[in-house]
Order: structure tokens, then sequence, then C-alpha cells
């Protein structure tokens, strides 16, 4: 497997969206690991971002998310895991890729 990014609840989206592309156009697949409902918020608009910043390559992102525990601080927490993989841009039909890209 690749990176592992952990995403807090004070993460910014943009600063993890780009992370996020990079390590895709680098690697192709990553992990990242959100705690707390603040977290998965974060990771979810950071992935939405994501896919604007590969537009313009040709790529897009999967994601399939899953519960994890993780061992913090001799404490056992429940996390929400993101295993993001890199796609190719699939067009069946005419589509305005603008709408991904980000405003």
């Amino acid at each position: 497997m690749g990176e592992t990014l952990r995403v807090s609840g004070k993460s910014r989206p943009n600063a993890v969206a780009g992370a996020i592309a990079a390590l895709l156009r680098s690697e192709g697949l990553l992990e990242v690991q959100a705690i707390g409902p603040a977290a998965v918020n974060q990771t979810v608009k950071a992935l939405a971002i994501a896919r604007g910043y590969l537009v313009a390559d040709g790529l897009d992102l999967s994601a399939q998310p899953a519960f994890v525990k993780l061992e913090m601080e001799d404490e056992e927490r429940t996390a929400v895991r993101f295993l993001v993989r890199r796609e190719a841009v699939q067009v069946s039909e005419p589509t305005d890729l603008t709408a991904l890209l980000p405003h």
C-alpha cells in the first residue's frame, strides 16, 4: 500500500486535496484516515476537490470507505479509512468536465 494521510477536523480541504492529487499522480493508490465526523467531512470535501485537480490530467479517483480500528495513545479508536485509487476519466457520452474543476 502507498502513503497514509491522516485528516483531522481542522485540516484544510484544499491542502488535503492537493496532497491526495499529488500522491495519486505519483503512486496511484493511498489511504486516508479520519477519526470523528468533522474529520470525515473534511476528507469528503478534499476528495471532491481533488477530482477537480486531477481532471486536467485525464484522471479521476475512486474511494472505498471502511471502518477500521486504530491504536492511538494506548486507546483503540474507530476511524473511517478511505482507500483511494487513481482512475482514468471515463467518458461514455459528451460530458462537461469543467463541472469537476474547482471554482
